[in-house]
C-alpha cells in the first residue's frame, strides 16, 4: 500500500534523458499506485454492485459439496481490483476440515510475472516482460482482513454435512447454508442524478414523512409508521450520498410496498378515511407505481412520475386530514413554551429543584426516581420487563457546561422500561426528565401512559465528550387524567440500549 506521507513523484521526460528500467517501471508504479488510491477513498473495499453477477455465490442446482461464484467485480483493502469473468465453481472437502466449522469464500488479487524472455546477444538481458493481475477464488478458515481479500460469503459447516444450499431465511442463514449477510458493497462518490431531480425528491419526501408521522402519532395507524420509517432512511442515504441511479429504484420501490399495505390497512381499518375520493386517487396512483415497478422500469420518466404521483398523494392526504393537521399545528404552538423549557432543562447541570422559573414558565416537581436506590424503585414500580439485555453503570460525566456529576444507573435494550408517577394533577401536562448517558443516541421509543400511547420519545445525535442530558418527554394534558401515571417506554430502533440514571418530573406551578 502508497505510502501516504510520500508524496507523489511523477517522471518527467525530457529531450537528451537517458531512460532505465527503473525510470519505466517507475512510470508505471505511479500510475498503479494512484489507481489504487483512487480506489480505497473513492470505492473502498466491497463488491461493486451491479456489475455481471455481483460476485454473487449461490449453490449449485444438483445440492453437491460446492458453491458457485458469479461473475463481477470487487476492490480490496488495498486499492486492487479483482475481476472474476466467468462463473466459478469451488468444491468443499469436509475432510479437510474439523466441524464443525465456519469457513470463508473468499476472492483474492494475485500478480504473476509473465512472459520471460532471455537475449541471446546478451544473456544478461533477461526477465519478465509482464505481470499478470489475476483472480483467485479460495476457501479458507480465518475471517478475512482487509488485505488478505473480499470476504464473498460464509458457510456454517455441520457434521455430517451432505451439501451446502442457499439459505431459506437470508437473514439468519443456518448451518450449511450460504450467508451473504458479511460481504461489503464498495461504494461510490458523487452521483449521477440531476441536482434538479434530487432536490425535489428531498423536498417531497420530507411533505411526505411530515403526512405518514402526522398519521401515526396523531391518528394511530400504525402501518403509517413504516411509510414514514422507510422516508426518513431514504433521506438519511441521501444526505450520506450513498444514493445513485443504480440503487434508487430498489429503495422507492420499498417506499411503494410499505405505501401498499398501508393502504390496504386504511381501507380494512379506516372506512371513514377510506371512502373518501381523495383516498381512491391516491390507491389509484401508488397502484399505477408499482405496476412500473414491478414491469422492471428504471428509467428517468418512472422518476419524475414517481415524483408527480407522491406529491398529488400528499395534496390529497392534506385535503382529507386538513382540518385535524390545523388542531395538531395550533397545539404545537400553544406548547411553544414548555418545548423551551424541555430544552433549557436538558443540559441544566444544576439540581432540579421542587420549584424552578424557566423561560418564564413556574414548574413545580411533583416526583423523583432515583435509579437503583431500593427504596425509590419500589415506590415507584420501576423495573426493566423482557430485556434481551440489561446492566449496571457508575459514570462520572460531564454536562455540556463542564459540570461532572457521578451517578449510578442502569441500561436496557430490548423489552421496555416501567415506572409510575404520583402526586399527579390531572388535566395538565407533565414534563419528565430522564438523566442519561448521551454518547450514544439516534433511538425512538414508544411512550404509553396508563396504557394509552402518548406519543414517540426521540432521541437524536450523539455526543462523546459532555455526556450527560437530561433527555425530556411532554406528556400532553389529554393523557393527565389521574393522580397516578404508569409510564411505559418501548424502544422500537434495533441494536440500542437506552439508560436511565434519575427521572424528575414537573407540572406548570399553579395549575
Amino acid at each position: 500500500m502508497t505510502d501516504l506521507s510520500k508524496a507523489f513523484k511523477r517522471i518527467n521526460f525530457f529531450r537528451g534523458f537517458l531512460a532505465t528500467e527503473e525510470d519505466f517501471n517507475d512510470a508505471t508504479a505511479y500510475h498503479v499506485e494512484k489507481h489504487r488510491l483512487h480506489n480505497r477513498l473513492c470505492h473502498g473495499l466491497g463488491i461493486v454492485p451491479g456489475f455481471l453477477g455481483d460476485l454473487r455465490v449461490q449453490a449449485r442446482g444438483k445440492g453437491e459439496l460446492a458453491v458457485e461464484v458469479l461473475p463481477g467485480i470487487a476492490v480490496d483493502g488495498n486499492g486492487n481490483e479483482i475481476l472474476i469473468s466467468d462463473p466459478e465453481i469451488k468444491a468443499i472437502n469436509p475432510l479437510d476440515y474439523k466441524l464443525p466449522q465456519t469457513i470463508y469464500i473468499v476472492a483474492k488479487h494475485v500478480e504473476e510475472l509473465t512472459d520471460f524472455i532471455t537475449y541471446k546477444e546478451n544473456l544478461e538481458f533477461k526477465g519478465h516482460r509482464r505481470i499478470s493481475e489475476l483472480s483467485r477464488i479460495e476457501a479458507q478458515i480465518v475471517e478475512p482482513d482487509a488485505a488478505d481479500g473480499v470476504e464473498l460469503a460464509r458457510i456454517q459447516l455441520a457434521p455430517g454435512v451432505r451439501r451446502i444450499t442457499d439459505a431459506k431465511n437470508p437473514q439468519a442463514p443456518a448451518e450449511n447454508e450460504i450467508d451473504l449477510r458479511f460481504s461489503p458493497k464498495a461504494g461510490v462518490v458523487g452521483s449521477r442524478l440531476s441536482t434538479t431531480f434530487r432536490n425535489d425528491l428531498m423536498d417531497l419526501t420530507l411533505e411526505m414523512q411530515e403526512i405518514y408521522a402526522f398519521l401515526f402519532q396523531v391518528q394511530g395507524i400504525t402501518t403509517a409508521a413504516d411509510v414514514d420509517h422507510s422516508l426518513i432512511t431514504l433521506r438519511m442515504l441521501f444526505h450520506s450520498h450513498l444514493v445513485d441511479a443504480w440503487n434508487l429504484y430498489p429503495l422507492l420501490g420499498d417506499v411503494l410496498r410499505l405505501q401498499w399495505t398501508f393502504i390496504e390497512d386504511v381501507e380494512a381499518n379506516y372506512g371513514q378515511f377510506s371512502s373518501r375520493k381523495e383516498f381512491v386517487s391516491l390507491k389509484r396512483h401508488i397502484e399505477l407505481l408499482e405496476s412500473y415497478r414491478k414491469e422492471g422500469r428504471r428509467d428517468q420518466e418512472f422518476l419524475d412520475t414517481f415524483v408527480a404521483y407522491e406529491r398529488k398523494g400528499v395534496e390529497n392526504m392534506r385535503a382529507i386530514f386538513s382540518e385535524r393537521l390545523k388542531k395538531v399545528v395550533k397545539e404545537a404552538v400553544a406548547d411553544t413554551p414548555l418545548a423551551q423549557v424541555a430544552e433549557k432543562l436538558k443540559v441544566h447541570s444544576k439540581t432540579f429543584k421542587k420549584t424552578m422559573t424557566v423561560e418564564g414558565v413556574k414548574l413545580s416537581r411533583i416526583d423523583e426516581i432515583d435509579i437503583l436506590e431500593p427504596d425509590s424503585e419500589k415506590a415507584h414500580g420501576f423495573k426493566i420487563i423482557d430485556a434481551r439485555d440489561k446492566y449496571r453503570s457508575r459514570q462520572k460525566l460531564k454536562y455540556p457546561d463542564g459540570t461532572v456529576v457521578e451517578d449510578v444507573g442502569i441500561a436496557y435494550e430490548g423489552g421496555k422500561c416501567e415506572f409510575k408517577l404520583t402526586n399527579v394533577v390531572p388535566g395538565h401536562p407533565v414534563l419528565i426528565f430522564v438523566r442519561m448517558d448521551y454518547v450514544r443516541g439516534d433511538w425512538e421509543a414508544d411512550m404509553e401512559v396508563n396504557g394509552r400511547k402518548a406519543g414517540t420519545m426521540r432521541c437524536a445525535g450523539e455526543d462523546v465528550k459532555y455526556r450527560w442530558r437530561n433527555w425530556p418527554f411532554l406528556i400532553e394534558s389529554d393523557y393527565v387524567n389521574d393522580v397516578e401515571l404508569t409510564i411505559t417506554q418501548t424502544p422500537t430502533t434495533e441494536e440500542r440500549d437506552i439508560n436511565y440514571f434519575h427521572v424528575w418530573a414537573y407540572q406548570p406551578a399553579g395549575k
